[in-house]
Order: C-alpha cells, then sequence, then structure tokens
C-alpha cells in the first residue's frame, strides 16, 4: 500500500511519539512509519513537535510537584537546571588547567 504524507500528520498527534503507536495508527509496518519519519521533512516536523509536547507535559509535571513542596523533585531540577551551584560534577583539572593523562601503557 502507498502511504501519503498526511497519512502520517494527521495520524501522529497524541502518540507521545511512540513510533509503534504511529505505525499501528497509520496500518504500517514500524519500519515504514520510521522511514516517514526520517525521510519525510513534514512527517519529521510533526513527530518533533509531538516528542517535544511530551517533553513539555513531563515538566510541567515536575514542576506542578516542585510547586506542591515536593523537595526530592525540587532538587533533582536544581541539580540538572543549575549544575554550577547545585550539580554533583566534578572538577578534573588541576590549578585551573585541564588534566591530561598518559594512556600509553610503555612507561
Amino acid at each position: 500500500m502507498a502511504y501519503k504524507v498526511q497519512d502520517f500528520v494527521k495520524k501522529i498527534p497524541g502518540t507521545g511519539g511512540i513510533i509503534s503507536t504511529i505505525s499501528d495508527r497509520v496500518g504500517c509496518d514500524w519500519h515504514t512509519a520510521k522511514r516517514y519519519i526520517t525521510e519525510s521533512p513534514t512527517v519529521k516536523q510533526a513527530y518533533e513537535d509531538e516528542c517535544e509536547r511530551v517533553n513539555d507535559l513531563a515538566q510541567s509535571v515536575v514542576v506542578k510537584s516542585i510547586k506542591d513542596g515536593n523537595t526530592a523533585d525540587a532538587k533533582w531540577w536544581l541539580s540538572r537546571k543549575r549544575k554550577q551551584e547545585f550539580g554533583d560534577a566534578v572538577d578534573v583539572t588541576s590549578g585551573g588547567k585541564p588534566l591530561i593523562i598518559d594512556w600509553d601503557d610503555d612507561n
């Protein structure tokens, strides 16, 4: 069966960007849906828009949780969004200069 770009664009909203859900809605196999997403700029944009909607939804849930007083979520947020102040990064420099690691076993 020949599919049209609009077959995919119409069915992507509400899928959460899950390719198997898209393929089920369109009535094609997973690989066909993936190919349309990869090769068609219009389908790719619709797919990326749906993925961003899910990201926004997830972010709104975390923000609501923080507003509700969830300190674990607040700490998680700070460790990722304000890494300089609250992250768990390890400074691997020496006197402001990067460390040089010699991986040569001959020494």
